[in-house]
């Protein structure tokens, strides 16, 4: 690619987390048993049937990368196999074709490499969201898998998930909503899991929290995740944890925080049921994260009727999760060494 393509004339650090239509995205189709070669597009819409599976029954499934820019031009995926790998587990599960690794890489890299302009620049505090999906299209009517689907990944330039400044704090509501049960589809990266918490997240926001938080569907009493992410907890007595349970989505952006937390911190990490009644006057910092959220600390929560400070302040940000999002914003930029492997190049 011609390394002199301008940027889009954007006010990069104003950025909210919204659609903006791009130049180009990634499409390909299966049919009869098979992908066709795909190739890049310009109309940003999907047109199929009335009756498609994706619409009546939700068979679709999606991923939700970021690239970024490093202060030396490279532009920077992070670890986009497990969001394949991912895919492959979300797409079986609803009875969709698996999307063979090196496509998927393929297509986001030729969708990221056709967009360069769009993508932000160092430093500006933005970054390029990707998504992949997943559809269930063509005619149809009864309940079954569709005939066709359509593999497609977008690209947006977004700013932070959340509306605020820098590393600032959020605050959680429980929620009386259920997300998922352990059997069901919880753990996969479905869009019937995320329609399905609309309704939590809005009456948590009616409480002034920016995001629902939810406990198990069997007893409401251990801590699942937020609506958008994952969840993390330092606990005063040194460990750290995140909750162990099958209704949860496993995050990528999670895993790689306990990495660097027990690697680089030399923290003692557990995964596994969090009772948060019991537990929370051991709670010392608590984070969301997720590829939208980054790694968001959380200062309140609101349960039992009433809000509840982290660590008895809920004001400011600890000093665990600021190394945390030090460690994987800087990785994430190449800013810092990255022993793992774990950041791609886009080769321009």
């Amino acid at each position: 690619m011609d390394a002199k393509v301008n940027k889009k004339d954007l006010d990069w650090s104003k950025l909210g987390f919204q659609y903006q239509r791009t130049d180009y995205r990634f499409r390909a189709t299966w049919s009869n048993g098979s992908w066709d070669e795909g190739g890049l597009i310009e109309s940003e819409f999907i047109s199929t049937h009335e009756g498609a599976p994706a619409l009546h029954y939700a068979q679709q499934c999606f991923e939700g990368m970021k690239a970024q820019t490093a202060e030396d031009g490279r532009v920077l995926l992070f670890r986009p196999d497990l969001n394949s790998d991912r895919m492959n587990l979300a797409g079986p599960r609803l009875l969709m074709p698996e999307i063979p690794r090196e496509m998927f890489i393929a297509a986001v890299e030729q969708a990221v490499r056709a967009n360069y302009a769009w993508i932000p620049p160092y430093g500006s505090g933005a970054s390029l969201y990707i998504r992949p999906m997943l559809v269930g299209i063509g005619e149809n009517l009864g309940l079954k898998p569709a005939k066709s689907y359509e593999f497609r990944v977008f690209v947006s330039p977004v700013g932070p998930y959340y509306q605020q400044a820098g590393l600032a704090l959020i605050s959680l509501a429980v929620s009386d909503v259920d997300r998922a049960a352990p059997k069901g589809t919880g753990s996969f990266k479905v869009g019937a899991n995320y329609a399905g918490g609309l309704l939590a997240t809005k009456r948590a926001q009616e409480l002034g929290a920016n995001e629902a938080l939810y406990l198990d569907s069997l007893e409401n009493r251990y801590i699942d995740e937020a609506g958008s992410a994952n969840i993390i907890i330092a606990l005063k007595d040194g460990t750290f944890v995140t909750p162990k349970s099958d209704a949860i989505l496993p995050s990528i952006t999670r895993r790689s925080i306990m990495t660097l937390a027990s690697e680089q911190l030399n923290l003692s990490i557990e995964e596994r049921p969090i009772d948060l009644r019991k537990e929370f006057s051991n709670f010392k910092e608590v984070a969301a994260c997720g590829t939208a959220a980054v790694l968001t600390p959380v200062g309140r929560i609101w349960f039992d009727n009433e809000w509840h400070d982290v660590n008895d302040d809920g004001k400011s940000v600890g000093p665990i999760m600021q190394k945390l999002y030090d460690l994987l914003i800087g990785i994430q930029k190449g800013e810092i060494a990255d022993p793992h492997g774990w950041v791609h190049e886009v080769v321009l």
